[in-house]
């Protein structure tokens, strides 16, 4: 299917989202829940399956739905597309803070490997699937890194990723050790495997896991310094765990802790 050339801008700092620009008759595809706003001449179509083959037969359609289901994504997706006469944006926000990447597919062989849940819109044509790692060692121990989405195409993408971001060019024979969340997306000539820490202390008491994500050149990887992961983590250890809440640093407070920590060790007063 031939791709639509789309011409976009970012605009924030750290809550991003990107303006779509489209001619008439042009089209861009969306995850689901990630419209920002759009113009009045854009119109709306939910589609079954990755969106990058809406020509195809039944079967098509399923395997794309289903590979979506997998990385834990919608089965549809949606198109929006200039039903006007002149140009008309849309605009696509990101779910949490970070950066938006712009990827020309074009300039990366046709092709990009991302995390499950990077992907934000893209022009219409570019094919949203699915890419196992093919080793059983990154399948049992990767944890993010073994279900991952691929970009097929030679359109634009855009990949959305936690906190900054780094891209680093890898050199033929260059390795990488990263933490397996962090790897936001690379091209497919990276090599991808995970390897254990090493030592039996720094694996149970260094905090950053059994195993590690090696990446090795030549390719181009990106990498992210917050994946959505770890901010969820310690969202939910800082969240008060029995209901109410917790006023840390409240004179208040304290008040009441000590109150109730005084009732409990001395029991009715009676």
């Amino acid at each position: 299917m031939a791709m639509d050339v789309v011409d976009y801008e970012i605009k924030g700092s750290e809550m991003q989202f990107v303006e779509v620009e489209l001619d008439p008759g042009e089209a861009a595809v969306g995850e689901a829940g990630s419209l920002f706003f759009m113009d009045a001449s854009i119109g709306m179509d939910t589609v079954f399956g990755d969106g990058g083959k809406q020509g195809g037969g039944l079967l098509g359609k399923l395997m794309g739905a289903g590979k979506r289901l997998i990385t834990g994504e919608s089965l549809f997706i949606t198109v929006y597309t200039n039903q006007g006469s002149n140009k008309q944006r849309v605009a696509f926000a990101a779910p949490y803070p970070g950066k938006i990447l712009p990827m020309d597919l074009s300039k990366l062989g046709g092709m990009l490997i991302c995390q499950k849940d990077s992907f934000l819109c893209a022009a219409r044509g570019v094919s949203i699937g699915l890419h196992f790692q093919q080793k059983l060692s990154v399948g049992f121990f990767g944890g993010e890194g073994f279900i991952m989405q691929k970009l097929e195409g030679d359109g634009l993408a855009f990949v959305h990723a936690g906190g900054t971001v780094v891209k680093r060019e890898l050199l033929p024979g260059q390795t990488l050790m990263v933490d397996t969340g962090c790897v936001v997306a690379y091209t497919p000539n990276v090599n991808f495997e995970i390897q254990y820490v090493g030592k039996i202390k720094t694996a149970l008491f260094g905090g950053e896991g059994l195993f590690f994500a090696k990446l090795s050149g030549p390719g181009t990887v990106w990498l992210q310094s917050l994946p959505f992961s770890r901010l969820a983590s310690r969202v939910f250890a800082a969240a008060p765990q029995r209901g109410g809440s917790r006023e840390e640093g409240s004179v208040l407070g304290g008040f009441a802790a000590g109150g109730l920590l005084g009732g409990l060790l001395g029991g009715d007063d009676d």
